[in-house]
């Protein structure tokens, strides 16, 4: 799914105007990006929080060459889905892949 398609669902959804929908969805956005940027974390109960995580250095390995590259420490922003969303979610996709669940995916 993509913004475009969240928007149309959200605009069909709601009875407010394709513009008006983007403008809330593009101001989310802005808003989630600012509070991380600024290294706050964000709470939506029953979806999940927002926050940043410090990684440390590292040493990584280029495949092709087999070379050794260090990897800079860095800030990156997370995503924790709340219970509720992955019970949801669960069980919503274990219901429309029925008989596939004794299979492995991956």
């Amino acid at each position: 799914m993509t913004k475009s398609d969240i928007i149309e669902r959200i605009a069909t959804g709601t009875g407010m105007t394709r513009i008006e929908t983007e403008a809330v969805i593009n101001g989310f956005i802005s808003c989630v990006s600012e509070a991380l940027e600024s290294g706050e974390g964000i709470e939506l109960r029953g979806f999940g929080t927002f926050h940043v995580k410090y990684r440390q250095p590292r040493k990584a390995r280029n495949p092709r060459t087999n070379e050794e590259v260090p990897v800079a420490a860095r800030y990156m922003p997370m995503f924790r889905p709340s219970r509720s969303l992955r019970s949801r979610v669960d069980t919503a996709v274990r219901l429309s892949r029925g008989s596939e669940m004794g299979r492995s995916h991956g």
